[in-house]
């Protein structure tokens, strides 16, 4: 059965990081395109950054710079990075997966992704 455990959230000052890691059971995260997405209230799920099954990278233009996206896969684990946190970074943060084959354009887009874990909330404030 195809698994993810998210963990790494928590509360933050602004300017603070944080790193999200998302470890997989049940499958290689080798071959599968992997995301990073967030939802806040009142707000529709969002991509933050992915991974193509190609290895190349996407980021929403709120995020460059300031997240990185990484995969290990001896631990079968996904990370994402966050630095320079602000207050609008405050979201419940999910990976997924997909072993769809997705332009770079939608590579991010919540809807092409099959598998999710549950979420790891950030919190954002002073």
């Amino acid at each position: 059965q195809l698994q993810f455990v998210e963990s790494g959230g928590g509360l933050v000052q602004p300017g603070g990081s944080l790193r999200l890691s998302c470890a997989a059971s049940g499958f290689t995260l080798d071959g599968y395109a992997i995301g990073w997405f967030r939802q806040a209230p009142g707000k529709e799920r969002e991509g933050v950054s992915c991974i193509s099954r190609g290895r190349s990278t996407n980021y929403a233009d709120s995020v460059k710079g300031r997240f990185t996206i990484s995969s290990d896969n001896a631990k079968n684990t996904v990370y994402l990075q966050m630095n320079s946190l602000k207050p609008e970074d405050t979201a419940v943060y999910y990976c997924a997966a997909s072993s769809a084959v997705m332009l770079f354009q939608t590579m991010c887009v919540p809807g092409n992704y099959k598998y999710w874990g549950q979420g790891t909330q950030v919190t954002v404030s002073s």
